[in-house]
């Protein structure tokens, strides 16, 4: 299960005054939370940031020593365990502080003691660690069972990926939230427990149809190596001929010449020789392989920070946007009412019915215009998603005015349906963006950084999200009085009918718009390297080698 699944308490964000005295909480002391300072956008921001971050220890690990597969089984138990502790914490009432009616002022309430909140800081900790570094395994190694010429394939893959991914959305939202509602917290942490361990023995059953790519050491060190030999030689002159530059191993006969880009040229001169010396030390002399890496890496950053304002509207949509649905009217009938936290499922709603679609109808008939293996490259896939982002905050914005003036003016709170739009916007635009940033990633990556290169898809998350808390308190700082705060900002009293939610919408989808441009840019700037035109296409020589084993037909010289 996902950790999303932890923080749909702290995902309401700030109490409002008809709300306060029933949804009562205690900070990590046990004591009151004052909806000030406790809760909310931020504390959930921290939350999620958090673990998406340590997606990037994932990919490390899986690149560098363990193996994708590896990796998603040690950390799978890892987050396993977690859940297994939370659920024991939860069921157990020595584990945590006795109940306590905090409405009753007189009564002192017992705060947690020292191996109560180890046991719960322990427990968290394992789910976060275990559910990071998992996630950017599942793609990578599923997307490893391709060979690179098989692109259709692998194509389609990403799809079916995020279809699971949605599916899976849509179940700890809806059902899994009935069962911690209906049956308790601990019935619900065992059941994710549960679920996970079902996960991990799947993975498990399939270990002898795997296609395992070995771990090749430290990803860091041949980068430092890199800038360490190109400050070094910053004197040298790069030779016009790259031909000239130091070439990977004589013994790897197997392996197609690599392409050459004249971008980051100061890199190449970490491949120059250094005359009269026949052997130099790995810091001093690197391959064109070594800076190609690099070079990579340093081209990709761009099209990564694009997709940091896309998450930070993603965040507003799992705090304020569910916020706002708890100042609307929850009621389908007299007797049923939506949970304002379930409002994240609709998007999943429709995209297990989307992702469909687009694999099946879509995508055959933009390969046939396009003659695109995935219907449409990555980066147009992308920039679809963040061009659409844009119109779910204006969607957000309109409605949150709507609301705010019919509550002020005519004492009316119109349904929670009026807030479907800007879920179903975002949905679609997450299905182009993430998807293609992740296709992007793992095609345009070197074998030896493809877990870490998918993780930074996570790591943009985790960069939204704290862009999110960062832009909050700065828009409540620019807009109060002079600073001075003798007058609130938009978004500085915790009650949406006093805030100016929609304004700062109006905000997000203009920083929003300006991305989209922005994206323009940089995209065109990638796609003008002559090797990443081609790079998706390469054939990778460790897979050719692979499967002349059998054939000998395949064992061929590589073309100059």
């Amino acid at each position: 299960m996902d950790i999303h699944d932890l923080s749909e308490e702290a995902k309401r964000g700030p109490y409002t005054s008809e709300e306060s005295s029933d949804d009562l909480c205690v900070d990590s002391r046990g004591r009151p939370c004052r909806p000030s300072k406790h809760g909310g956008p931020r504390a959930a921001l921290f939350v999620l940031g958090t673990v998406f971050l340590l997606s990037l220890l994932g990919g490390f690990l899986s690149d560098s020593y363990l193996g994708s597969f590896r990796t998603m089984v040690v950390f799978g138990v890892v987050e396993i365990s977690g859940f297994i502790l939370l659920s024991v914490q939860a069921h157990l009432p020595a584990l945590r502080p006795p109940e306590c009616n905090m409405k009753n002022t007189k009564i002192h309430c017992i705060e947690a003691n020292g191996y109560q909140a180890a046991t719960l800081y322990a427990s968290l900790s394992l789910v976060a660690l275990g559910s990071g570094c998992l996630k950017p395994n599942i793609i990578s190694h599923g997307a490893d069972q391709f060979q690179r010429k098989e692109m259709r394939k692998l194509s389609s893959f990403f799809n079916a990926a995020y279809f699971s991914f949605s599916m899976g959305q849509l179940i700890a939202l809806t059902l899994l939230v009935w069962v911690q509602t209906h049956s308790g917290m601990d019935v619900g942490f065992g059941v994710s427990a549960a679920v996970m361990a079902a996960g991990v023995i799947s993975l498990v059953a399939g270990t002898n149809f795997y296609r395992n790519k070995p771990p090749r050491g430290s990803i860091f060190t041949p980068i430092a190596q890199v800038f360490v030999a190109a400050i070094t030689k910053r004197k040298q002159i790069c030779p016009s001929n790259p031909n000239m530059l130091h070439q990977p191993s004589t013994d790897l006969v197997h392996v197609k010449p690599l392409l050459h880009t004249n971008k980051f040229r100061f890199l190449d001169k970490a491949c120059i020789k250094t005359q009269g010396k026949a052997m130099e030390s790995p810091w001093r002399l690197c391959t064109i392989e070594q800076v190609r890496q690099v070079k990579i890496l340093l081209s990709v950053i761009p099209i990564f920070a694009c997709t940091i304002i896309f998450n930070t509207i993603l965040a507003q949509l799992q705090t304020f946007s569910v916020q706002q649905g708890s100042s609307m009217n929850t009621h389908i009938t007299k007797t049923f009412q939506i949970p304002p936290a379930s409002l994240q499922a609709i998007p999943y709603m429709i995209l297990i019915f989307v992702v469909p679609l687009y694999e099946t109808f879509f995508v055959p008939l933009a390969r046939k215009l396009t003659g695109k293996d995935s219907g449409i490259s990555p980066l147009q896939r992308i920039g679809t998603g963040l061009f659409l982002a844009s119109f779910s905050m204006i969607a957000a914005a309109l409605v949150e005015k709507k609301r705010r003036e019919a509550f002020l003016e005519q004492n009316i709170t119109v349904s929670i349906f009026w807030i479907a739009p800007q879920f179903l916007i975002f949905g679609l635009s997450e299905m182009f963006t993430a998807v293609g940033l992740v296709e992007f990633f793992y095609k345009q990556s070197s074998q030896s950084m493809q877990s870490f290169l998918t993780a930074m898809t996570y790591c943009s998350y985790s960069f939204g999200f704290y862009l999110s808390s960062v832009l909050v308190s700065t828009v409540n700082r620019v807009t109060s009085s002079n600073g001075s705060g003798t007058r609130v900002g938009w978004l500085g009293d915790n009650d949406l009918n006093k805030d100016r939610l929609d304004l700062f919408y109006w905000l997000l989808a203009s920083l929003s718009f300006v991305n989209f441009f922005n994206y323009l840019f940089w995209s065109r700037w990638y796609s003008c390297d002559p090797s990443a035109t081609h790079r998706s296409a390469e054939v990778n020589s460790l897979e050719d080698l692979e499967d002349g084993e059998n054939n000998d037909s395949t064992k061929e010289k590589p073309r100059i």
